[in-house]
């Protein structure tokens, strides 16, 4: 399945973006970052739905909270989203 993966800056910032996102419908989980996507020794994602990041990010963005950067999960490997 695919998903994309947000990555914040820290921790509490993940849960920022989390608690913006339910206030706007949108399912999230927070995690982790995988290594191997961020040279930030500990950095975390929130996922969301291929389906949700138009809505998502138009939802963060009105908080105040854009991500980092934004990865696309498709058949277990990341590629990096321009926005």
């Amino acid at each position: 399945m695919e998903h994309y993966l947000m990555i914040a800056r820290s921790v509490t910032f993940a849960q920022r973006m989390q608690r913006a996102l339910a206030r706007h419908g949108i399912r999230s989980r927070i995690f982790r970052a995988p290594r191997d996507l961020t040279d930030r020794g500990c950095a975390y994602a929130v996922r969301i739905a291929e389906g949700d990041l138009p809505a998502a990010l138009t939802a963060l963005h009105r908080e105040g909270l854009d991500p980092v950067q934004i990865f696309l999960s498709q058949r277990g490997f990341y590629q990096e989203v321009a926005t």
